[in-house]
């Protein structure tokens, strides 16, 4: 691989620790950037939940300190979130290549529109400004009186998330809101980063033994992610992160309108740029026909 791709590879990922530390969505960014360095996009989508895991739990202790009010509402959101990544990187594993490049706008831009719905929202108070100031910040979740009901939404958002996995962090952040109250946006930052590590690490083993993900690319996007993700996290607690998500919703839009126009242009089905010419295949076929389409050898 040359260094303008190992650049894009670390870079994209890099930026994604950062974002998904400090307000979520970062695979908006890593995904493209796994894309414009040469990956197919379902082996991106693959490629990225690997790499993406490590920076997760990168972040997840950083915020232990968040974390260690909170393991009560963790017990009820794991059983969830392991299973739902569980059936979510299973149907991505016998999802075609072609039926997946298809998809991919879509889910990008459902992303990105929960990422704006979550912008729009009104802002909770911080750790400062509520124990200061006397804002009235919780000091515990309020769990709903119906279980089923949060495991069964948790579930979902897993499923998801262990599918694709763009924008789960703001599914979390909008779920955990919902009972939330006025706690802390830093401890549902928390609790996001660690169902989130939860999600991407079953979904990452299985994307691993299925051959699914590219051997280059995944150790620099790894790296660079978890550089990210201390860095973000260091970094959450002194920045408005709504301005961050702001950003990465006009990334969404844009990513959305290319990777639309590369599928379904008028150039698309001539030139046969969304998928290869042979027929379509399955990441649980193995190595090879997860790299199918991957970024060319130095030989071409």
């Amino acid at each position: 691989m040359d260094l303008t791709r190992a650049a894009l590879l670390a870079g994209g990922a890099a930026v994604a620790g950062v974002i998904n530390a400090v307000a979520g969505g970062g695979t908006l960014v890593s995904f493209p950037a796994a894309i414009a360095a040469g990956l197919a996009p379902l082996a991106a989508n693959a490629t990225n939940a690997v790499a993406l895991t490590p920076a997760s739990l990168a972040s997840a202790w950083a915020y232990r300190r968040e974390l260690s009010r909170d393991y009560r509402v963790l017990r009820v959101l794991l059983l969830p979130s392991l299973l739902g990544g569980i059936v979510g990187s299973a149907l991505l594993l016998v999802t075609p290549q072609r039926v997946f490049d298809a998809a991919v706008p879509g889910l990008v831009l459902l992303a990105t529109l929960l990422l704006f719905w979550q912008n729009l929202r009104p802002a909770r108070p911080s750790a400062k400004g509520g124990a200061g100031a006397g804002a009235g910040v919780s000091e515990e979740f309020a769990l709903p009186s119906r279980p089923w009901l949060v495991f069964l939404l948790q579930f979902l958002v897993s499923v998801y998330g262990g599918y694709f996995g763009a924008g789960i962090g703001i599914m979390m952040l909008a779920l955990l809101s919902s009972f939330a109250g006025n706690v802390d946006i830093h401890r549902m930052n928390a609790i996001k980063t660690v169902l989130a590590s939860l999600i991407n690490g079953v979904a990452a083993i299985a994307f691993v033994f299925a051959g699914a993900v590219d051997a280059v690319a995944t150790p620099i996007m790894m790296a660079a992610a978890v550089v990210g993700s201390f860095a973000g996290a260091a970094v959450a607690r002194r920045i408005e992160p709504r301005k961050v998500r702001w950003f990465v919703v006009v990334l969404g839009l844009v990513l959305t309108a290319k990777l639309a126009w590369d599928r379904f242009g008028p150039a698309a089905e001539p030139s046969g740029a969304a998928c290869p010419d042979s027929p379509p295949q399955t990441v649980d076929r193995g190595a090879t026909a997860a790299r199918t389409g991957l970024a060319p050898t130095s030989s071409g």
